[in-house]
């Protein structure tokens, strides 16, 4: 009797996952059909946010990205994406079902996704691995997607600069890279590339990870990208291929200082016993202080303490 009961609430509850999600994609793709009219004023990215899917409002970035590109059958990468409940590329699948990888940490991976959406539709691949700078271009050969990308985005919350530093020039038309405000913007600066880096290992307050907006930018640069903006909560840098950023020209002209990318908008932080305490910059800066960073500016990349520089930062 109870495995019975057990089966009709689990049978309920992914009913009313799918149709939440249903609705959810109906109503994005409504708003974006409205929306497209205008992408030709678009002067900032924060004029395009919506959130279907992605944890704010990638999605709506992303379809404009999409939609000026004239890209019809996304080819995708994304790593970090949870359940995939919450992602950049969720909206992407959902809406035509191409190829693409998602790749993620999460235990029992494939069948938490699986409550999401219907892995027998479309091209999507999973890959439950912990991705590194050293296995990166082997996860990505293993299933032809080492280039020629319409989007690659990466969420790890960890050695991302690292991780980014490994992959191929262009990879991809559009790039969304994750980066750490608490960092500031003046420096570019990388939490060490430490293998068996983990966010709240590393620091019980999650301060102390990733790199800061600048390093990004820069190492984007040489990779062979122009800097389009963040989402509006500062953790998501956007970028585009030079060779199509010419599209994105007014974009471009409209950057703000980069120090509007980087004031702190997500508060969260935690004490030790793991509850949200809401510090700012200063406060994050003082705890994390005698973690160690890299900075990445030239080929010496030099270790500091961040108490070293926390007054350039």
């Amino acid at each position: 009797m109870i495995k019975i009961k057990e089966k009709i609430s689990y049978f309920l509850s992914n009913l009313f996952i799918r149709n939440n999600a249903h609705s959810k994609y109906m109503l994005g793709s409504i708003f974006f059909n409205q929306k497209k009219k205008d992408y030709h004023l678009i002067k900032n990215l924060d004029e395009t946010e919506y959130k279907v899917f992605s944890q704010t409002g990638e999605d709506g970035i992303l379809n404009y990205l999409i939609s000026i590109l004239n890209i019809s059958n996304c080819k995708f990468v994304e790593i970090g994406v949870g359940d995939y409940s919450e992602a950049n590329t969720r909206y992407i699948y959902e809406n035509s079902f191409s190829k693409g990888l998602i790749i993620d940490i999460e235990k029992n991976f494939k069948t938490k996704v699986s409550k999401n959406i219907h892995l027998w539709k479309g091209l999507l691949d999973l890959e439950n691995v912990e991705v590194k700078s050293k296995n990166i271009n082997e996860i990505l050969n293993k299933h032809n997607l080492s280039d020629s990308l319409d989007l690659f985005s990466i969420d790890i919350d960890g050695v991302d600069y690292w991780v980014i530093n490994e992959l191929k020039n262009s990879i991809s038309k559009i790039f969304v890279a994750e980066y750490n405000p608490t960092f500031g913007c003046n420096l570019e600066i990388t939490v060490p590339n430490d293998e068996n880096f983990s966010r709240f290992k590393a620091h019980n307050s999650g301060c102390y990870y990733g790199a800061s907006l600048k390093a990004i930018v820069s190492l984007m640069d040489k990779k062979g990208y122009d800097f389009i903006g963040t989402n509006k909560l500062n953790f998501n840098a956007f970028f585009i291929v030079k060779d199509l950023s010419d599209k994105f020209v007014k974009l471009k002209d409209n950057l703000k200082n980069m120090s509007s990318y980087t004031d702190i908008k997500i508060r969260d932080t935690r004490n030790i016993n793991g509850e949200f305490n809401f510090l700012d910059q200063k406060e994050r800066l003082n705890l994390i202080a005698d973690k160690e960073i890299i900075d990445v500016s030239n080929q010496e990349q030099k270790k500091y303490k961040i108490k070293e520089i926390i007054s350039k930062i």
